[in-house]
């Protein structure tokens, strides 16, 4: 009787087996991927993220994953990358942020609301579907695709939403690398000032390092500073979505029929191990040597949950929706230009 009962108790798991390792497959290529863009130019200009949901998006116009694979890629793409996120509470330091000091704080802060707030605006005046809005903002606002990849599991988004939003977020990105040491000579910027305006605008923190290099170690330790703290306000704004998305109803969290108000329904499970972990680690209960492993770990896991959503990516929604979201990512990242050369000047920052 045991022999006959033993396949069922390993079939949910063996199951998820096909579609875990394909997804670890496209995982390992992305990250090969960077480390020969590292090896040749210094620095990653598209990120083995980037690079995963490409990959996968490549595959899947060639090759529909059957019955077999489906069930591991739809759990890679989203239980993974909820312990992703909460893993990433490990790295949020409440000290850190306090210590950049009380003006370019609350810069920092309001570029990062008032961004939020506009380029929500701006999506939702084009035309782009709530979910896709949110993705935008928080994308552009804050650390472009880990921000996009740490949002999409708390408002539901789906991989169409993910997979455009990053697509997009990730070119602009690059130009950004590559344009924005122009404004240097053409604004008159201090080292300081630029480190500055880099740390607000630029998505990712290796793109900071590359955007910061030309001009000069002020530059870029002011930069990274600067972005680590802007990064730091990911933990907010997630679990102020977190207890919004209720709010929206079917637009955002679906529908809650019972219309009871469960712990889990207002704060999901992963925010609030995020929560303690980043309590833990402002407490000191997390020790140093541990919080580069934890957040190697939350990378990879992104990393194969990019993967996931890339082979569950229908490039025809995409392709429908392409021009706006090309549209709305641009609009939001010459506002968060505006707003955050406006409280450099204004503020005397740097």
């Amino acid at each position: 009787m045991r022999r006959l009962h033993l396949p069922h108790r390993i079939s949910p798991l063996a199951a998820l087996g096909p579609g875990i390792a394909l997804c670890l497959a496209l995982t390992l290529v992305s990250i090969g991927l960077q480390r020969l863009e590292e090896d040749v130019f210094g620095h990653p200009y598209v990120e083995a993220l980037v690079i995963a949901i490409l990959l996968g998006m490549a595959m899947r116009t060639l090759w529909q994953p059957g019955p077999l694979w489906r069930s591991g890629i739809a759990f890679s793409a989203k239980q993974l990358l909820e312990v992703a996120v909460m893993l990433l509470g490990a790295s949020i330091s409440f000290a850190a942020i306090l210590a950049s000091g009380p003006v370019l704080l609350a810069a920092i802060v309001a570029t990062v609301a008032v961004t939020i707030a506009a380029s929500f605006a701006i999506s939702r005046l084009l035309g782009l579907a709530v979910r896709m809005s949110i993705l935008i903002a928080c994308g552009n606002a804050i650390c472009g695709n880990s921000a996009i990849a740490a949002v999409a599991p708390v408002i539901g988004a789906g991989s169409d939403d993910i997979a455009s939003s990053i697509s997009f977020t990730a070119i602009l990105g690059v130009l950004m690398v590559l344009g924005l040491p122009l404004l240097i000579p053409l604004l008159g910027l201090s080292a300081g000032q630029y480190g500055i305006l880099a740390g607000l605008t630029v998505y990712a923190v290796p793109q900071v390092l590359a955007a910061t290099v030309p001009a000069g170690l002020v530059a870029t330790q002011i930069g990274t500073v600067v972005k680590l703290v802007r990064v730091l306000m990911l933990g907010p704004v997630v679990v102020g979505l977190s207890l919004l998305a209720p709010r929206f109803g079917e637009t955002v969290a679906g529908p809650n029929p019972a219309g009871r108000l469960r712990l889990f329904k207002l704060v999901p499970w992963f925010i609030l191990g995020f929560l303690v972990l980043a309590a833990c680690r402002s407490l000191g209960l997390v020790p140093d040597p541990a919080i580069a492993p934890i957040t190697r770990v939350a990378g990879i896991l992104t990393v194969v949950s990019m993967a996931a959503l890339g082979l569950g990516v229908d490039l025809r929604v995409i392709g429908r929706v392409g021009s706006r979201v090309t549209a709305a990512v641009t609009l939001s990242l010459v506002l968060l230009l505006l707003v955050s050369l406006g409280l450099i000047f204004v503020l005397r920052l740097g």
